[in-house]
């Protein structure tokens, strides 16, 4: 009985590691992409950054120089452009499977800078429900729930790259066909 168990273990594995990562990326696709390029559009003016890319980005030292984006350093003109572009080219690479690894750890990244900066940026912290707590029977938290889940799907990027239909795939199989 083990032994049979074992084998289809065995190759529910196999399967898993071409089917889990083309999923992790039709789900980011199905939820997260059109949500960060709304957020990134949000971010510009014309051809240029808005200021409301700052607030978004840094909401207290805006608010401290009087939301006079000439006021604020190099520094956080960098930020937010280097912020602004990430929400446009790291989900592009996640959905087409190109630096899936890489791109989904950049993700990463910024979805733990989004969370800090919605919870003390914000001021989500102060909010009741905002930051949500885990194994408290209510699975809607903004914080601690949602973007744990995004995490773990960008997790199995990480791991198990962009799987069989990607870009990477593509490329790894050219570069194996050329050292044949």
């Amino acid at each position: 009985m083990i032994a049979i168990y074992d084998r289809a273990a065995a190759g529910l594995s196999r399967t898993g590691d071409n089917i889990l990562p083309l999923a992790a990326r039709l789900v980011f696709a199905g939820v997260l992409f059109v949500y960060y390029w709304n957020s990134g559009l949000t971010k510009l003016d014309g051809f240029g950054l808005s200021s409301g890319a700052y607030v978004q980005i840094f909401p207290k030292a805006m608010e401290a120089v009087g939301y006079d984006t000439s006021q604020l350093s190099l520094f956080h003109t960098l930020v937010v452009l280097a912020g602004t572009l990430a929400e446009f080219i790291l989900p592009v690479l996640i959905v087409i499977g190109f630096l899936t690894r890489f791109a989904a750890l950049g993700m990463i990244g910024f979805v733990v800078v989004q969370s800090l900066t919605d919870l003390f940026g914000h001021g989500g912290i102060a909010h009741e429900g905002t930051l949500g707590a885990w194994f408290d029977r209510m699975p809607d938290a903004l914080i601690l729930d949602q973007r744990a889940f995004w995490i773990l799907a960008l997790l199995v990027l990480v791991f198990k790259g962009a799987g069989w239909l990607s870009v990477d795939r593509l490329l790894n199989a050219r570069v194996a066909d050329r050292a044949a």
